[in-house]
């Protein structure tokens, strides 16, 4: 099939899907066809379809879960005023908790709050679980058999890697000054609570959602949360516009 094409086929498809999708996936739309381009045909166009859209407000984006088109992050300022709704703050108590799941997995319960010297809140469990950042693995083979937690594929699609090894080393972590204000914590509205508050703190969050026990996190997960939040703000922007019918689209986000 001819080069060009074949990138017009692609980027249609992309327009389209709701979704990302993967090579094989793509393949398999043109079973139908005479002709038939390969995995590597089909390789080659999406690579130099990412070389085209260097000049363009949206990119060709390689996630966990396969190839999209979204708007480019440098863009999301303007896009982002589409909504009207505020995109939901993340308290420090679920960044970290997020943190030592991404960082350490496979982790149980029970060694989260032991390292973060606190209970963990069922509510952000419950979010995390809803939010299919973290899946279930299994069991540890010991007494109580607790819960073995892990990332999912969304989690990585959400912060826009391929894989964990693309999360930032702690010699990457940027001080909590120049992280993105929509993932700013309230730090005085929590210290006047009894607890670390709501792992969501929207309108939305649930009113009955268990806070954590007000004791000082261990200082050895902090290098882990804030390379979480380092990697949200080169992320978060393009996710204000993700829950819209006419930009996905348009540019499939």
């Amino acid at each position: 099939m001819e080069i060009n094409k074949l990138k017009n086929i692609l980027e249609a498809v992309l327009l389209a899907s709701e979704r990302s999708l993967t090579v094989v996936q793509m393949e398999a739309l043109f079973e139908l066809d005479e002709e038939r381009p390969t995995r590597d045909e089909i390789r080659q166009a999406l690579h130099e379809m990412e070389d085209d859209y260097q000049a363009r407000g949206y990119e060709l984006k390689q996630v966990a879960s396969g190839y999209r088109l979204q708007v480019k992050q440098e863009f999301s300022t303007w896009v982002g005023r589409l909504w009207e709704e505020k995109p939901a703050r993340y308290t420090r108590a679920l960044l970290e908790t997020m943190a030592l799941i991404a960082y350490r997995q496979p982790i149980t319960r029970g060694e989260i709050e032991e390292v973060r010297g606190v209970s963990v809140s069922s509510n952000i469990i419950k979010t995390l679980l809803e939010r299919d950042w973290i899946k279930v693995l299994g069991h540890k083979d010991v007494p109580g058999k607790p819960t073995l937690y892990g990332t999912t594929k969304e989690f990585l699609d959400y912060f826009n890697l391929k894989k964990l090894d693309e999360l930032p080393t702690l010699a990457e972590i940027r001080d909590l000054d120049s992280i993105h204000p929509e993932l700013e914590l309230d730090e005085d509205a929590r210290d006047a609570s009894t607890g670390e508050g709501s792992d969501v703190s929207d309108d939305d969050a649930p009113k009955d959602a268990i806070a954590d026990e007000p004791v000082d996190a261990k200082p050895e997960i902090e290098d882990d949360a804030e390379a979480l939040e380092t990697v949200a703000e080169t992320s978060e922007d393009a996710h204000d516009e993700e829950d819209s019918t006419s930009v996905r689209s348009a540019f499939n986000v």
